[in-house]
């Protein structure tokens, strides 16, 4: 079988594909033939060396997928061979097989496509634990969504509508803020060409935002958070723009607000029923026309690296996914 593989930390152009051994699952494993694979921007750190979670070389990357199972190993019941499925794992997505424990896989719904399946667990998963867990956001409270129009950022978007809360998007353009809009935010804010203090104090009354959902991180961080409702809660979700801000911990205690980690791998870990739980609502919610992934782009797997390129270079709206098969 065919697999991406970073020998070496770099940027994406230093993946290789190589031809690897078929994969067997061992006990309590299934082996997955992948049909698609979702990229996130961790994806593009990890290969760098620059994210909290650090594999050791060399080795594959990519950490969600759907696909068919392959073959079953030893004490697995609930699942067999030709079964769609979706998982989890935390690295080997980007390549035709891998075997990951049966309980990192859920049966793929009915009539969902594979594309959809690889899309929706990273993303979705990190902005359900985000905004329904974390900030407990309710109908009827503002949430302002910074880089919107991300794979996060349009799920967040689509899970504050869910809510019933009103959603304001911020991004760096136009057209960025035009598929927000599509997703159901009430109002934009393009930070490229607007005052971010301004706009959002325009966009909420004067009142500020309940909750600031923030995965870039970087110079707008500091303004977001200044302008926060009082009791508002701020989701550091990750850094995209490459630069971890620094605020003035004043600021929680002149507005009575909350900084508020989020880390969803981590509460996928120790939490497995909390986040099969989010993920059987998020189904429900699919199910219902509530959220529904954007899939801006779809690679061959010789084309992972332009894919992260893409990635990196914030070209990407929505999610993008690998076909390893073609």
């Amino acid at each position: 079988m065919k697999a991406i593989v970073c020998k070496a930390w770099g940027l994406p152009d230093t993946l290789v594909v190589d031809d690897l051994p078929d994969i067997s699952p061992g006990p309590g494993q299934i082996t997955i033939d992948i049909q698609a694979a979702g990229v996130n921007f961790p994806d593009v750190l990890i290969i760098q060396n620059k994210y909290q979670f650090k594999p050791e070389l060399p080795f594959t990357p990519g950490s969600e997928l759907a696909g068919i199972v392959r073959a079953v190993g030893d004490g697995v019941s609930h699942l067999k061979a030709g079964d769609k499925v979706i998982a989890f794992a935390g690295q080997g997505a980007f390549a035709q097989q891998i075997a990951v424990p049966a309980a990192a896989a859920m049966p793929m719904p009915p009539g969902m496509d594979f594309d959809t399946a690889a899309a929706i667990t990273l993303t979705y998963g990190t902005s359900h634990h985000a905004i329904v867990d974390r900030a407990q956001l309710k109908a009827g409270e503002t949430m302002l969504v910074l880089g919107a129009a991300g794979g996060v950022g349009l799920a967040a978007i689509e899970i504050g509508k869910a809510l019933g809360a009103r959603v304001i998007a911020a991004a760096s353009s136009d057209e960025k803020l035009e598929i927000c809009t599509l997703h159901g935010a009430d109002a934009t804010i393009n930070y490229t060409t607007q005052d971010l203090r301004e706009a959002i104090k325009a966009a909420t009354d004067g009142k500020g935002p309940d909750v600031i959902y923030d995965p870039v991180g970087g110079m707008y961080a500091e303004p977001a958070f200044r302008s926060i409702a009082w009791r508002g809660r701020y989701l550091v979700v990750g850094f995209a723009n490459g630069e971890i801000p620094k605020l003035p911990l004043n600021l929680t205690l002149l507005k009575g607000a909350s900084l508020v980690g989020v880390f969803w791998g981590e509460f996928a870990r120790r939490e497995p029923k909390a986040n099969l739980a989010a993920m059987r609502e998020l189904m429900g919610w699919l199910a219902e026309g509530k959220i529904k992934p954007r899939i801006s782009g779809r690679y061959k797997l010789a084309d992972t690296a332009q894919a992260l390129k893409d990635m990196a270079a914030r070209k990407v709206t929505g999610k993008v996914v690998i076909r390893p098969q073609e």
